[in-house]
């Protein structure tokens, strides 16, 4: 399994990267979601570069050219709700991709634990094609997997990327762990933090993505 850190070399990507951890930017959800899109958007460039592609001749105004062009079918997968505006950062690059959507939410299992719930899929066969799936926490790791696991329900990629905004070493080895090292799939994160605190929150990371997106909450603890 091949891991990548796109904030090891400088580009417009860090710039992004400040605006979505500063605590008083943060304040613009508007601002937030489209600094997301914008990580999404260079990501997908970093990907294309690692695609196939195959020499296609188009008919210009005054004569033929040959362009090389995508020749891997692509499945655009997310983890909702926080994966939409990385999802749409990705699509607006990769805009003749398949869709698929997972819903995967963390959960107390009764001993103090964490364990991840997958309820809802919509997914395209992927048997064969490129499968890239985006989740902008890579935390624990435990989301990335259930997802990515479910959506070999519908066949095996030729290559799989799963892409972050930011992640810990402890998720890309729980990943390295759980897929088996596998050299089908590559980790793409714009940053890799170093910890985890105790609520399994990335530190120093940039809060809770989901409700920097779209607002806070109600949990199923919190209901009367």
């Amino acid at each position: 399994m091949k891991v990548i850190n796109l904030s090891e070399h400088n580009s417009v990507l860090n710039q992004f990267l400040r605006e979505i951890r500063d605590v008083d930017i943060q304040k613009d959800p508007l601002r937030f979601r489209r600094n997301i899109e914008r990580i999404g958007e260079v990501m997908a460039i970093e990907v294309s570069k690692t695609l196939d592609y195959q020499p296609t001749e188009v008919q210009t105004p005054l004569a033929k050219a040959t362009v090389n062009t995508i020749s891997d079918q692509l499945v655009l997968a997310t983890i909702l709700r926080a994966g939409m505006p990385l999802h749409q950062g990705f699509l607006q690059i990769f805009d003749r991709a398949e869709n698929a959507f997972l819903s995967a939410y963390r959960r107390e299992n009764g001993e103090g634990e964490l364990e991840i719930v997958a309820e809802y899929m919509a997914a395209p066969a992927i048997e064969g094609k490129t499968l890239i799936v985006v989740d902008p926490m890579l935390a624990t790791g435990m989301s990335m997997e259930v997802g990515y696991l479910a959506l070999l329900r519908h066949g095996m990629p030729k290559h799989t990327h799963l892409c972050c905004t930011i992640g810990t070493p402890q998720a890309i080895e729980c990943l390295r762990k759980s897929l088996n090292d596998s050299d089908d799939v590559t980790v793409w994160c714009a940053a890799i933090d170093p910890i985890l605190n105790e609520k399994k929150y990335i530190v120093p990371g940039l809060g809770d993505a989901g409700d920097l997106c779209y607002g806070t909450k109600i949990h199923l603890s919190d209901r009367k």
